[in-house]
């Protein structure tokens, strides 16, 4: 393309004075600007190079702009397009909107409408982009909170997830809160043919009984009192896409069984509503529940079970994939330092053991609110494993005869016996010199000796 050195802009009209005089005024604007007879001519075009937006005249002999913009609508969604006529019609304006152009302008043209609604289009393509960025980003990063790791644990699910993605099968993700199902459940969208499609979240366990057909189905107006508008259910906001039915473990008996014929039969009416609506969805469910213990009690239907447990894949705690521990902290902190423009915070090697030894029951997600807690509220450039102690609870009191509780196994006790075997190993390595072992250990001397009173840490023989 020729002209400025500007965005590229191709003017596509069979009138070549109006194509020339547009693309002279935004050459002397600073585009690059060209031109094209026909929408058959603009199609082949963009095989070879996409511009950054195109001016498309609506009436033009052989393949017209509407037509052209369908066909061009199809391969290329995000590219910005102004329709262009003088032989304007509302019908044909609405349908120009409907088929995707960003807006629609009445010739003749003025240079100073012409150029606003160029700049216009233009802005709202890299709004665009950018927000596509940032999801992505977050995707990228949501994902990266469940799938960082290289334990065997984390590896198995990786691998799980790379199998049923591609498939249509009904996955059923199992775990404790805090293990990250969500994000399993996009990981698996997002790498299957349905990832262009919406992703629809269910919170099954928060939808009030009286309102279950109306979340999931939609309603007509007028449907009951409040509904003043039509609405779309669930299953239709997720049609060509995945339905994430999450906490179905909480769902009530009825809205199971209404969940249940809507998956079998593909279909469900609205509330008020005379005909079935058809959707086209993948459901992937989650629970922390042990299901098979709720169907032998009756609170969850086995059809149901079967139904949405095709492919089952469990989440492992993180307690079972300690080595990742220090991986998924540093990663969690960094992001956490950045997001809050705070200063990076390195843990030092006996903080590191102590997030390991933790049990941590509130998963992954307990370890990044940590994290997260931490970047906020630290000053220091270093995290100890004494510093981190103050961030988690307490250890319980011992017992009269000075003998640990009997659930004196939380982080808080096991740094204290790792934060002693460190300072022994200095001072052993330095020949018990205080101040070369305090120097080492980066703290100052009287630090040193009060923890070594505090652990009743003395030299042999002394």
């Amino acid at each position: 393309m020729s002209g400025g050195q500007g965005p590229a802009l191709l003017i596509v009209d069979d009138d070549a004075g109006v194509r020339r005089a547009v693309r002279d005024y935004l050459r002397d604007e600073g585009y690059t600007a060209d031109e094209l007879e026909d929408g058959a001519e603009l199609l082949a075009r963009l095989e070879a190079a996409l511009p950054d937006l195109v001016l498309l005249d609506i009436v033009m002999p052989g393949l017209d702009g509407l037509t052209a913009l369908e066909r061009l609508r199809e391969r290329y969604p995000d590219l910005p397009v102004i329709m262009m006529s003088g032989e304007a019609t509302i019908e044909r304006a609405v349908r120009a909107t409907r088929l995707g152009a960003y807006d629609f302008l009445e010739k003749p043209v003025t240079p100073e409408k012409l150029l606003v609604t160029v700049e216009r289009a233009l802005a709202w393509r890299d709004l665009g982009r950018e927000n596509a960025s940032l999801r992505a980003e977050r995707a990228e990063r949501a994902a990266d909170y469940q799938m960082l790791g290289t334990s065997a644990a984390a590896g198995a699910l990786r691998e799980a997830i790379r199998r049923v993605a591609p498939s249509q099968a009904k996955v059923l993700i199992l775990g404790e809160n805090g293990t990250g199902k969500e994000l399993v459940a996009r990981a698996i969208h997002d790498a299957s043919p349905r990832a262009r499609g919406p992703f629809i979240k269910v919170n099954c366990a928060a939808i009030p009984r009286d309102l279950v057909e109306s979340e999931l189905f939609g309603h007509e107006r007028g449907a009951f009192t409040g509904a003043t508008a039509t609405r779309k259910g669930k299953f239709e906001l997720a049609h060509t896409g995945t339905l994430f039915l999450d906490e179905i473990g909480d769902m009530s008996a009825d809205a199971q069984a209404k969940l249940l014929r809507a998956l079998e039969t593909g279909e469900a009416e609205r509330v008020g509503g005379g005909r079935p609506v058809r959707f086209d969805v993948r459901a992937i469910a989650a629970t922390n529940k042990d299901l098979t213990a709720e169907i032998a009690t009756g609170r969850f239907r086995e059809d149901l079970y079967y139904r949405v447990s095709v492919v089952p894949i469990e989440v492992p705690p993180l307690r079972e994939r300690a080595e990742d521990i220090p991986l998924l902290a540093e990663h969690f902190l960094a992001i956490a330092c950045a997001d809050n423009r705070r200063p990076a915070i390195r843990l030092t090697p006996d903080a590191m053991g102590g997030l390991t030894a933790y049990d941590w029951p509130g998963n992954i997600r307990e370890l990044r609110n940590l994290m997260e807690r931490i970047a906020i509220m630290s000053d220091a450039a270093e995290l100890t494993g004494n510093v981190l102690a103050s961030y988690l609870p307490e250890a319980p009191v011992a017992t009269a005869d000075g003998e640990p509780g009997p659930s004196d196994s939380t982080l808080r006790s096991r740094l204290e016996v790792s934060e002693r075997a460190a300072l022994i190993k200095e001072l052993t390595q330095t020949g018990w010199n205080v101040s070369a072992a305090a120097k080492n250990l980066g703290i100052d001397r009287a630090s040193l000796h009060r923890k070594m009173k505090r652990h009743g840490i003395v030299r042999a023989g002394s």
